[in-house]
């Protein structure tokens, strides 16, 4: 047997050998181990305030996407922000 057909065996046996180790498992978690941190139903989202809530309507109606949207979002927070502290003056 040449010496390159006995490199191109152990070439292919070791492929087929490395498949099921390479693999990953599919098996759930133990009972004990903890959930990961980074679980989406977890996730800590931040409360939004009315003016936020608001804005977001109001975006919507004008059916801005993009860009647009989060411009005209932040100048309407702003713009509520600043009206709410010269309410309470």
């Amino acid at each position: 047997m040449k010496l390159s057909s006995l490199f191109a065996a152990a070439a292919v046996s070791s492929l087929l050998l490395a498949g099921p180790v390479l693999a990953q498992s599919t098996t759930a978690p133990a009972a004990g181990t903890p959930a990961p941190a980074a679980a989406p139903a977890a996730k800590m989202t931040k409360a939004r305030s009315a003016a936020s809530i608001e804005c977001s309507k109001q975006a919507d109606e004008k059916g801005l996407k993009g860009k647009e949207r989060k411009k005209f979002r932040r100048d309407c927070i702003k713009s509520a922000k600043a009206g709410a502290a010269g309410a309470t003056k």
